[in-house]
Order: C-alpha cells, then sequence, then structure tokens
C-alpha cells in the first residue's frame, strides 16, 4: 500500500504535530507500507529556516528513507494568528504545486492539526479518484486562543471545518476527548472516526539510563516549544515557593513565542533554582535530556474548558521511564491518572504544584514506580509499529 502523507509541520520542527507525523510515517513504514510526504521548510517554531531551502519553491529529499518533498513557507516565527495564518496558507498553496510531483497512491492522510492542510489532499484526491483521510491534532477553533466565539475570523474558520470534516472519508484524532465534538458539532458519523494515539518512537525515547549524568539536585524540566497553550507561570510560581527547599532545580528549555516572557518572568522573580535554557535540540538530544530529569512536568493551560487532547509529550515522558507532572483538567491528566505514571495538579494551581513536586523528591521510591508504570504502558500499548498496524488497518478498510 502507498500513502500520501501531507504535513506542514515535520522533523526537525519541533511540536507534537511534527511528532505525531513522523510516528506514523515510520509506523507505517515498519508494515510494509510505501510513504512520501509533502511538508512545509523547516521553520517552527521559531521561523529558522535553514540557508539550504532559501529562495527555492520546493526540495527533494530523504528523512531516515523516507522522501520528503518540502515546499515554501516564509521564515516567520508561529507567533500571533496573522503570521500563523500567512503560514498555513503558504503552505496549502506551495503544496498543491507539488502534487504534479506524486502519482500512484492508494490513499492520502492529512496529518496536521489546522484545516487547511486538507485542501491539497481534498483536490489531490479528487482529481486522482483517491480517498483522503485526516488527522486531528488539535481542535482548531479551540486553538486560536483567545478569540472570541462570534467573531469574523472565528465563524470563518468554523465553516472551513465544516467544509472540511464533510469532505474527509475517514478521520483520525489523537484523542478520545475529540470524537464526541467532531460528531455532534460537525455531524460526522462515528463510524468514520478512529482515534489514534500518538505513539512514541521507542528506540529513540526507550531506556532509562542515567550513567551519563552527574547532577546531584532533584531536576524538574520542561523541555520544547514555549507556546501560549503552556502555562509557564504555574511553574515559576511554583518554583518561588520552593525556593527554600534545598537540592531541587527547574529546567525550562526549548524555543517559541513565550520563550521572552519565561526569561524576563524567570529575573523578575529572582529564582536561583530555575534555568531557562533558549536551545531547541534534535529528539535525539531531546530524549537525552528527558533522561537526565527526576521529574518531567506538563503546565498545560485551561481556557475554555478541559483540555480534550492527550499530548504527545506524555508518551515520550513515559518512554523515559521518569514520573509526569501534569498540570490539566480533562484527557491528558485522565490518561496520567489511568496510566499510574504520574501526579496531577489544577491548571493555574502552583501551591499545588509545589506540594506535588515535593512529594516526588521526598519519595523516590514513588516517583521511579510511577516512572515504570508508564514505561509499561506505553511499550505494551504505544510503540509506533503498533500505531502503524492501526493506521494501516485503517487505510486498508478505507480503501
Amino acid at each position: 500500500m502507498r500513502v500520501l502523507v501531507i504535513s506542514q509541520y515535520f522533523p526537525p520542527d519541533m511540536g507534537g504535530g511534527a511528532t505525531r507525523a513522523y510516528n506514523v510515517v515510520k509506523g507505517l513504514r515498519l508494515n510494509g507500507c510505501d510513504v512520501n510526504v509533502i511538508a512545509a521548510f523547516p521553520h517552527y517554531p521559531d521561523g529558522d529556516t535553514p540557508k539550504v531551502y532559501r529562495w527555492k519553491a520546493f526540495k527533494i529529499e530523504k528523512v531516515e528513507g523516507v522522501d520528503v518533498i518540502r515546499t515554501f513557507v516564509p521564515p516567520l516565527a508561529s507567533r500571533g494568528i496573522a503570521r500563523r495564518l500567512i503560514l498555513f496558507m503558504s503552505f496549502m498553496a506551495s503544496a498543491l504545486l507539488v502534487l504534479f510531483m506524486v502519482d500512484g497512491f492508494d490513499v492520502v492522510w492529512a496529518a496536521n492539526p489546522n484545516v487547511l492542510s486538507m485542501f491539497p489532499a481534498i483536490i489531490y484526491c479528487w482529481l486522482k479518484k483517491r480517498p483522503v483521510a485526516m488527522n486531528v491534532d488539535d481542535l482548531w477553533t479551540r486553538s486560536i486562543y483567545g478569540r472570541k466565539e462570534n467573531s469574523v475570523l472565528m465563524k470563518t474558520i468554523e465553516r472551513l471545518s465544516r467544509f472540511v470534516y464533510s469532505r474527509a472519508e475517514m478521520i483520525t484524532p489523537i484523542s478520545p476527548g475529540y470524537v464526541e465534538v467532531i460528531h455532534e458539532k460537525y455531524n460526522v458519523d462515528l463510524k468514520k472516526i478512529h482515534v489514534v494515539k500518538g505513539g512514541v518512537d521507542l528506540k529513540t525515547f526507550g531506556g532509562n539510563d542515567r550513567s551519563f549524568d552527574h547532577h546531584q539536585d532533584f531536576r524538574v524540566l520542561y523541555i520544547g516549544a514555549f507556546s501560549v497553550a503552556y502555562d509557564f507561570n504555574q511553574v515559576l510560581m511554583a518554583a518561588k515557593a520552593l525556593e527554600s527547599v534545598g537540592g531541587l532545580e527547574f529546567v525550562l528549555q526549548g524555543g517559541g513565542e513565550l520563550l521572552g516572557y519565561v526569561e524576563k518572568r524567570a529575573k523578575g522573580l529572582g529564582l536561583s533554582n530555575v534555568k531557562v535554557v533558549n536551545k531547541v535540540v534534535n529528539r535525539y538530544e531531546v530524549a537525552r535530556t528527558l533522561r537526565e530529569a527526576d521529574a518531567l512536568i506538563l503546565p498545560l493551560k485551561q481556557f475554555s474548558g478541559p483540555y480534550l487532547g492527550i499530548s504527545t509529550k506524555l508518551y515520550e515522558y513515559q518512554a523515559v521511564g521518569r514520573p509526569i507532572i501534569c498540570c490539566s483538567e480533562g484527557m491528558s491528566e485522565r490518561y496520567v491518572t489511568y496510566t499510574r505514571s504520574g501526579v496531577s495538579v489544577k491548571p493555574g494551581d502552583y501551591k499545588g504544584l509545589a506540594e506535588q513536586i515535593l512529594y516526588l523528591k521526598n519519595n523516590p521510591g514513588v516517583a521511579d514506580e510511577l516512572g515504570k508504570n508508564g514505561k509499561k504502558y506505553v511499550e505494551s500499548n504505544l510503540s509506533i509499529d503498533k500505531i502503524g498496524l492501526k493506521m494501516k488497518k485503517i487505510f486498508i478498510n478505507l480503501i
């Protein structure tokens, strides 16, 4: 079976969208599928597109044996709705321009969360008479944070979403929390909706070796994009509350639109137990950094209601065998509780967060057991070969 994946974000881009697409592509290949990818020039989150892509309409390359056609997007940081829309629409247009270069595919999978990524897939499938499947990393109308539901922008996005959901012949949301919304709000038949969780590459993130790590303090780590989806103030205030506790450090590492805020806020609070690292690294270095930590934090911000998604970070956190501190109400919190892989705190509750960090620090046996539980769960259920097999079966039924 030949699968064409259309994904604006793809490694070395950061974030759950790129990771999700990469894991499915790799999983499909492990299950004997021939996969090609159309992706944007690397740009997320800071717009630092490598010079090798500059002044080109597209570039053909191989990423770990996968044929990838990279297409133009401007080198803009993903900050603010205006820049994001420019990036989304640029990829939509440039992806359409290279569709003539691909042929012979049995199914097309539109991989990323914004609905505009579906339009090249719809057009390709219409021209080639092939079925199209749509991934849902996020409910896009809920991810435009801080926008009024009755605004012109939100109404336009709603209309686009309804059109796209109606054209998808199969939908693969990453979380069971999305199913009811997709079914009821967009009138999609439940038979077309198949939850496929993000999964994790155990060859990269598996193992829990600490032999290279020489730090003495109990290290609480966040690594990834500094995006508006996260409440870093909750983490910093918890660090402030724990300033007097010896042998404890917080490390916040990555890049993105909130990096400057986090650096300024940490400095303003005079935090000696917090290290903000302005450094974006590849997935192998991410795995190494995760293993150097003692606890891993997911500080999700709550907007209009409980968080319906399950962050891909959780699977990577589990794979390295470290306990999770999940600041969330919703599906991510339920997942951590169900897998017995960490502790949970309400969004914004920095005092509760401080208490849970102190609890894990003072109870290493408990922390170790939580880490082992998470590792065992992903190894048994969410390796990329298992995710790829599930997706392959969905595509076979679709064909």
